[in-house]
């Protein structure tokens, strides 16, 4: 029997995370079981749970690829010169939360199931970790670059900026999940104008 490659578990694992995700997105996580994440990927259950466990399981590798996606975006910024305005980097750090979940009342479901579930809770904990760790490299690159702060200043008005940071991000996803009216395009523009830059 031919090895079956690193490269093609992560690539079978990442099928079953999207057809996951669309499941979500239709039915919640409540409402999705197993079977239906095996019916839309179109693989067998043994293939299925090859890769994965549990439902929980398949959420929790969905959500750490929503921000992987997006610490990586924050480093390839970091390494830019010169490098962009916070606005900008939060901006499109949003954009690309809105772009991989398609639905952000998916995230609101993941929060919410974090408050009453301590394997959510340590997850979340730990994505947003390393949302922090990647924020302050880049806020601490952008502060000594465009504000001339040497290193220990930088890194100090970057930790009082993450918060902010990740607060317009979390209220970005909670009102374009819940009001209709909510313009995004006006909300990424008041960022741009509201963080240094």
């Amino acid at each position: 029997m031919p090895k079956v490659t690193q490269q093609y578990r992560d690539a079978r694992r990442e099928e079953i995370t999207a057809a996951a995700l669309r499941c979500f997105a239709s039915k919640g996580f409540r409402g999705t079981s197993m079977s239906d994440i095996i019916a839309e990927s179109g693989l067998s259950a043994g293939a299925i749970y090859g890769h994965f466990e549990s439902k929980h399981d398949i959420i929790m590798a969905v959500a750490s690829h929503v921000i992987g996606n997006r610490m990586d975006d924050l480093r390839e910024l970091a390494a830019t010169h010169p490098v962009p305005a916070p606005g900008v980097v939060v901006a499109r750090v949003m954009r690309g939360i809105a772009g991989d979940v398609a639905h952000p009342a998916l995230l609101l479901q993941v929060w919410g199931q974090a408050t009453i579930e301590a394997g959510v809770k340590e997850l979340l904990l730990s994505v947003f970790a390393e949302l922090r760790q990647a924020y302050l490299a880049y806020f601490t690159a952008w502060a000594t670059e465009q504000e001339g702060l040497d290193a220990a200043g930088a890194r100090a008005w970057a930790a009082r900026l993450i918060p902010v940071a990740i607060g317009l991000a979390q209220g970005y996803i909670v009102q374009s999940a819940l009001f209709d009216e909510f313009d995004q395009d006006a909300y990424m523009a008041s960022i741009r104008e509201l963080l240094p830059g």
